[in-house]
């Protein structure tokens, strides 16, 4: 089992910056990836962004290149989405996830924090 833990959401306005960050424990021996996705109401869960366990190989949607940056700190085995220059179309649910792949598809992720509610007003 793996256990993630979020941390980082909130109310900001439109052009504001957060930084979401996603703590694992357990056994994350077979862990590879890990990732961040979002849903908004009425959506599906769609991926962010994804970095491999230990740094590097970083994947992001087309909404967030540029504004977003995930990264990974290897002593504290903890993820982080540093997200700038926010839209109100960021509004939406932020998930961590953890793959024994580099997966991009949410079903093929195995464990998920609790998720962290993100609201960017216009």
């Amino acid at each position: 089992q793996v256990q993630l833990v979020e941390s980082g959401g909130g109310l900001v306005q439109a052009g504001d910056s957060l930084r979401l960050s996603c703590a694992a424990s357990g056994r994350t021996i077979s862990t590879r990836a890990m990732g961040w996705f979002r849903q908004a109401p009425g959506k599906d869960r769609e991926i962010v962004a994804r970095i491999r366990w230990g740094g590097g190989n970083t994947v992001y949607a087309d909404s967030v290149k540029g504004r977003f940056t995930i990264s990974f700190d290897n002593f504290k085995n903890t993820v982080y989405l540093q997200m700038n220059s926010l839209k109100p179309e960021d509004t939406a649910v932020y998930y961590c996830a953890t793959a024994a792949g580099l997966y991009i598809n949410y079903n093929d992720y195995d464990y998920w924090g609790q998720g962290t509610q993100v609201t960017v007003s216009s």
